[in-house]
């Protein structure tokens, strides 16, 4: 067996509508096919792909940052475009730089406590 990629990463969130609006009109996900699952939630997609899925709970959970989970992250295909709507919609990030490494970041925390990164490459040529 050999792993292949990270197929999706699944969060629970007591704001389905909220949570859901979040990774669709900050981040540019979209809503698609989801099995009849007897709980309700949301899958979201990059292309034709599901990378995100919602489930929503009533019960809050701890924040990730600093779990045994800390975080994840999307690679993105243009850095400057990610800060002008993180920047529009409000949302507190911090942006930093791999060193050496070629990658340039943003770490945000999400409503439901859930932290990931946006990853932009920088083109040999930079």
């Amino acid at each position: 067996m050999a792993i292949l990629d990270l197929d999706h990463v699944n969060i629970r969130t007591t704001d389905l509508a909220r949570t859901q609006a979040f990774f669709t009109e900050v981040l540019g996900l979209t809503v698609g096919w989801r099995p009849d699952f007897d709980f309700p939630g949301a899958w979201l997609y990059a292309g034709d792909k599901d990378i995100v899925h919602l489930v929503a709970v009533t019960r809050e959970h701890q924040p990730s940052r600093g779990s045994s989970l800390d975080h994840f992250a999307f690679a993105v295909d243009d850095y400057e475009d990610a800060r002008r709507r993180l920047d529009a919609a409000g949302i507190e990030y911090q942006a930093s730089e791999a060193p050496g490494g070629g990658i340039r970041q943003f770490f945000l925390t999400e409503a439901n406590g859930v932290t990931f990164e946006l990853n932009c490459r920088i083109p040999a040529s930079a």
